[in-house]
């Protein structure tokens, strides 16, 4: 695949509608909320799991794009491929002991073939596995150290792709509304009550501000994230409410996805400079905003800095 030559930064605009973008289990998954100012919030981990299961989606386990962070799969399982594939069987089932001498024995065994004297062969070749077989590890990164008996250390992957906790234009409002369902739970209550009651929270509207960066350095030099890989990104990002519909989510979407594309690996102008350039705010004349087209996003094109240029996907 092609290797990234390009450094990128990024900004997606999302929103929600009578709906609760991310829970927070520590506040009864009321939606996140900074309590000094009262902006939204929706962290990283919950952008990176919709993206994760769009690829998921529409792959479908394909070869060197499955997803290492993913349900009811255990960690060591995959990492244990690793170790299967670079010839050590068994790697899970190993005591401590056991498992360092055959880790030991491995890397001697790959010292005289290649006769260079590098006994760090195994550890790339671990990594390097890892990447080509995950998305997700070659496009965030992972720490693919498990313990199981002994100890399956793939290595710590640091990713091209990065993500800011999204948080939102204008303060939000959280509502809690009151439902009552007619299925009681037990014997018991269904001779006292015909309806129980319950809640959840909801955001009438709220349109969220996300910024991310893409390392071509780190690309190249650590997972091999590629522009194959990273045209799937962006289409995962414009993509990645549609196939996680839920009631309690509401109506959400991505409404726009900025793309500052540098003219080299190492990029020609600070990212914070580029954020500075997009603005959202609300239309003349609207106080509560309840749907995307109250809001006007511009975008300061003539100030763009000589080698970035700039897309605008919708």
């Amino acid at each position: 695949m092609p290797a990234l030559k390009n450094r990128y930064e990024f900004i997606v605009y999302f929103d929600v509608k009578n709906g609760n973008p991310n829970g927070d289990p520590d506040a009864g998954n009321m939606p996140r909320i900074d309590q000094e100012t009262g902006l939204g919030l929706v962290t990283d981990v919950c952008l990176k799991r919709k993206i994760r299961d769009y690829v998921e989606t529409v792959k479908e386990d394909a070869d060197g794009y499955r997803i290492y962070i993913k349900k009811n799969v255990p960690l060591n399982r995959s990492d244990n491929e690793a170790f299967e594939a670079v010839g050590i069987s068994g790697a899970a089932e190993m005591e401590k002991k056991q498992f360092a001498q055959a880790v030991k024995d491995a890397k001697s065994k790959m010292k005289k073939e290649k006769g260079d004297g590098n006994d760090g062969g195994l550890d790339a070749l671990l990594r390097d596995y890892m990447c080509s077989q995950f998305f997700d590890i070659r496009t965030f990164g992972a720490v693919m150290t498990t313990m199981v008996k002994g100890a399956l250390n793939c290595g710590q992957v640091r990713g091209p792709v990065q993500l800011s906790f999204a948080q939102s234009v204008d303060p939000i409002i959280t509502q809690e509304v009151s439902i009552t369902r007619v299925a009681i739970t037990t014997e018991s209550d269904a001779e006292n009550k015909k309806t129980e009651m319950g809640n959840k929270y909801i955001v009438p509207y709220g349109l969220y501000r996300c910024e991310g960066y893409v390392s071509a350095n780190l690309a190249r030099k650590t997972t091999g994230f590629s522009e194959d890989d990273l045209e799937l990104l962006w289409d995962a990002i414009i993509n990645m409410f549609e196939y996680d519909r839920s009631a309690a989510r509401g109506q959400m979407a991505t409404r726009k996805l900025i793309i500052f594309k540098h003219d080299s690996e190492l990029g020609n102008a600070p990212a914070h400079k580029l954020f500075d350039l997009v603005t959202a705010k609300k239309k003349e004349g609207v106080d509560a905003p309840r749907d995307y087209t109250d809001y006007e996003i511009s975008i300061e094109e003539g100030k763009l800095p000589e080698g970035v240029i700039c897309e605008v996907r919708d």
